[in-house]
């Protein structure tokens, strides 16, 4: 792992550990709304690999109708490339995660990830000073939280990307 200041501006900027807790955090808030528990580590790094590329968040179903498999069916392409993503993904989604553990933005309890849900106000004020592509991420990782929650166990969801835990 590069040290943080041998990395480009870029990727400090764009996978800064701050940002990347802040998608794992609204996809953490998404997947436990209903009650549905918490979104497992192994799930936790297929958020960014969705959400950061932008062909891949603006290919997301508008509706929660639609399963996983139906949606990486129609985007065969998806497919490999999340899958690739992801391993490339593994230092950042950890650093983001440790981030967001060591400043509690993130509980683990339990096996799985959870949103703080003292952090919302702060959230949301940060979100309203953000450009329209951070808010726009923010909004695709809730979603993919919920859509996971509803598309079966995490065990199920990697397999049908073609990711091992």
């Amino acid at each position: 792992m590069k040290s943080w200041f041998q990395r480009s501006r870029e990727e400090r900027v764009l996978l800064n550990p701050a940002f990347c807790a802040n998608l794992l955090w609204h996809a953490a808030r998404g997947y436990s709304n209903n009650g549905n528990g918490a979104l497992s580590f192994e799930e936790a790094f297929l958020v960014l690999p969705f959400v950061l590329h932008r062909e891949t968040r603006e290919a997301l179903p508008r509706s929660m109708s639609t399963s996983l498999a139906v949606w990486l069916d129609n985007n065969p392409l998806v497919r490999g490339r999340i899958a690739s993503r992801a391993q490339l993904l593994v230092t950042i989604t950890k650093e983001g995660l440790v981030f967001g553990g060591v400043h509690r933005f993130i509980l683990v309890e339990n096996g799985g990830i959870y949103a703080n849900e003292l952090w919302r106000k702060n959230v949301n004020k940060s979100l309203k000073e953000s450009s329209d592509e951070v808010r726009g991420c923010a909004k695709k990782a809730e979603f993919l939280g919920k859509w996971f929650a509803l598309n079966g166990s995490s065990l199920t969801i990697l397999a049908l990307i073609g990711v091992r835990p």
